[in-house]
């Protein structure tokens, strides 16, 4: 069955086909989102809201890009949309800030399912890196390393050409080894 066909049963109310694609995309949509909030429960509810909003909102894909890029791009947005409300939380009050750490000193510490248990230690160091990239080159780089995308997918997903995506792709490795040079110095001492 191809994305048309696919997309028409969809529309139609075909929750076999509705099924079939959670079945299909579900693991996508959670490793995109894990890579992106690093926070296992806030990447099943990004889970649980990207196909929400899928079986919602079918009837106004336009069929302009593929499916998947569709979800990605779901994927990101409402991922980026949790990292802003947890921002707004985190600007609580005074008393809330003494006492309990704020998320940049707690350390990263979910399992991403493409990481072996030998390198967790390394994984949680480049995560927090990750972390600390400007929004288009760590969406970029989560996008190339943990989902293999191609630079042009890539490009069709974050909406900007190829050589856009290359130049992001360049400054992010740039700033991790800025960032990680410490950690790695510091480690194999």
């Amino acid at each position: 069955m191809n994305q048309a066909d696919i997309l028409e049963r969809l529309k139609m109310g075909d929750n076999a086909v509705f099924a079939d694609i959670v079945n299909l995309w579900q693991d996508m949509v959670y490793n995109t989102a894990l890579g992106i909030v690093q926070n296992e429960e806030d990447a099943e509810d990004i889970t649980q809201e990207v196909f929400v909003q899928v079986y919602e909102s079918i009837g106004d894909f336009r069929e302009e890009a593929k499916l998947s890029t569709w979800l990605y791009r779901i994927t990101i947005s409402k991922s980026l949309d949790m990292e802003k409300k947890k921002q707004r939380q985190k600007r609580g009050g005074l008393l809330k800030r003494i006492f309990e750490p704020t998320e940049a000193e707690v350390p990263v510490s979910f399992d991403h399912p493409g990481v072996k248990l030998d390198n967790k230690e390394n994984a949680a160091a480049l995560f927090n890196a990750i972390r600390k990239l400007p929004e288009k080159q760590r969406l970029a780089f989560v996008l190339q390393k943990l989902e293999s995308l191609s630079n042009e997918e890539i490009g069709a997903v974050l909406q900007m050409s190829v050589v856009a995506v290359d130049s992001l792709l360049a400054r992010a490795r740039t700033n991790l080894k800025s960032i990680l040079k410490g950690y790695y110095e510091k480690n194999l001492k």
